[in-house]
């Protein structure tokens, strides 16, 4: 279920990054910090368990970044 809201979040974030590049940065950082933050609970454990439980937090918030840059960069490639 996470990984279906993550990637609708994701192409949500491509469509508006593309339309409206300049207003898309507040919702990225919103999503980022929803999606980061379980990552400050589990970071918390200890040894290499805290860096495996917090792996897929960071995973998505890398996603949900290269979706709102990939949006905006392919609006700047565009020749009009």
């Amino acid at each position: 279920m996470t990984i279906i809201a993550v990637v609708g979040f994701c192409v949500i974030l491509l469509i508006l990054a593309f339309l409206l590049p300049r207003l898309s940065h507040g919702p990225e950082r919103g999503g980022s910090k929803a999606a980061g933050a379980p990552t400050k609970v589990t970071d918390r454990a200890p040894g290499r368990l805290g860096t495996w439980l917090g792996k897929p937090f960071r995973n998505s918030q890398k996603a949900i970044h290269k979706s709102g840059s990939t949006g905006r960069g392919g609006r700047g490639k565009l020749p009009f």
